[in-house]
């Protein structure tokens, strides 16, 4: 019972299609590393034309700026690029046409300015930097351009993070793409996927095979109080194909307690451990022979109080059924849940009966929906299926040394 993701664009994220390997939910679901800007640039008034002191004789300052002087049909993602030796840049002036300072920042490494939000379209810009050498020479540089108009094809994005929001210690940042980066493309996007975590922990992207998400994780789970800063800088930005795009995206959201569920198909039992400490054990039913449970690392996704499985359509009239349910917390895209299942009390601790989905008794089912949050994660294992990796919020299935090969940017050697 598994099905294709498909990807329904909205305001702030891609809806996913609901699916259910229990049954299908008539609700739809929710739903840097390399680059980040830095604060050492400023948009404000710089320097005019020329040097305010002569170049030394000894390290003269070479300073080059991009794009290219009256170039036009450039992406509004345009970043101001800048190769400078013998000195720092200290200042970056960008201008409009009506001489509207644009905000900006210089990414960490220096190689770059990039806007806090996409340009507008068919706009002429002013550039003006300046370079400053330690001993207190400068010398600046200039371009304008002119943006290209609106793209007839876009790629579609969203961001399953929001604003304000508490998640558990597994959630990944995840950011969608319909249809899906190409390998070809997937560097260029990478660059314009931004993090930070306070406090400052490691994390590299990574991209599922079909290009249709890009997931940003640590070597280890977020630690409880972390700070997740994320900007999606991907409006107007090239995605290959002759699309661009849609919209840049962001969000700053918390990492709340460590709540983990640990599911062991031997025992039948789950194991509820938070902040180190077992609070919990309960009986569980897992995925029947012909529609077993995926064993693997999983983060909770979505809740819903009351929704409705209906296998119908995909099963037909003799085998589908129209079911309510409670307490239903989504695990994968094609349908496997944990959620109340008072008609498999019995079996629960005993036997496998569900069609693939956790049945919990209603208590225990109430109890764990009244704890968790999205990004909590649930180790199944010991079932008869693998969990396919991209069905879901799947990074952490993955060990680390084979996360990271699926960056498209270089990954530092101290993060292999």
């Amino acid at each position: 019972m598994r099905r294709t993701l498909v990807a329904v664009m909205a305001m702030a994220v891609i809806t996913p299609v609901a699916l259910a390997g229990c049954g299908k939910d008539d609700d739809k679901g929710a739903s840097a590393w390399m680059g980040t800007p830095s604060a050492g640039a400023s948009a404000g008034p710089s320097a005019g034309a020329g040097t305010s002191r002569e170049e030394s004789a000894i390290v003269p300052i070479s300073l080059a700026v991009t794009p290219a002087a009256g170039k036009t049909g450039v992406p509004v993602s345009a970043e101001i690029g800048l190769k400078v030796a013998g000195a720092k840049v200290t200042t970056v002036t960008v201008k409009d046409a009506a001489g509207k300072a644009v905000a900006g920042t210089l990414r960490e490494d220096g190689s770059a300015w990039v806007p806090s939000s996409p340009l507008k379209t068919k706009q002429k810009y002013a550039v003006n930097v300046v370079a400053t050498a330690d001993d207190g020479t400068t010398k600046t540089a200039g371009t304008t351009f002119t943006t290209m108009g609106k793209p007839g094809k876009k790629t579609g994005t969203g961001l399953y993070l929001f604003d304000d929001h508490t998640y558990g210690v597994a959630m990944p940042v995840v950011v969608e793409f319909s249809p899906g980066i190409k390998k070809a493309d997937r560097a260029a996007v990478q660059r314009r996927l931004f993090v930070t975590t306070t406090p400052a922990q490691p994390g590299v992207w990574s991209w599922t095979p079909n290009g249709t998400q890009a997931y940003y994780r640590g070597p280890e789970f977020w630690k409880s109080g972390t700070t997740l800063k994320v900007r999606v800088a991907l409006g107007g930005l090239p995605t290959g194909g002759g699309r661009y795009g849609d919209r840049d995206r962001s969000a700053t959201a918390k990492i709340g307690r460590k709540f983990e569920m640990k599911v062991d198909n031997a025992t039948k039992k789950m194991t509820v451990v938070q902040d180190g400490k077992t609070v919990k054990t309960m009986p569980v039913s897992l995925g029947k022979k012909s529609t077993p449970s995926s064993s693997g690392v999983m983060v909770v996704m979505e809740k819903k109080a009351d929704t409705i499985f209906d296998t119908t359509a995909e099963l037909g009239p003799d085998e589908g059924y129209r079911t309510e349910i409670q307490f239903a917390q989504r695990l994968t895209w094609s349908g496997q849940y944990i959620h109340s299942a008072p008609w498999s009390v019995g079996d629960q601790g005993r036997r496998n009966v569900s069609h693939g989905c956790v049945n919990v008794a209603p208590g225990n089912a109430r109890w764990l929906f009244d704890r968790t949050l999205i990004g909590d994660p649930v180790t199944v294992k010991g079932t008869g299926d693998k969990l396919s990796y991209g069905n879901g919020w799947t990074p952490w299935d993955k060990p680390w040394s084979e996360f990271v090969k699926g960056s498209a940017l270089p990954v530092p050697a101290e993060l292999k």
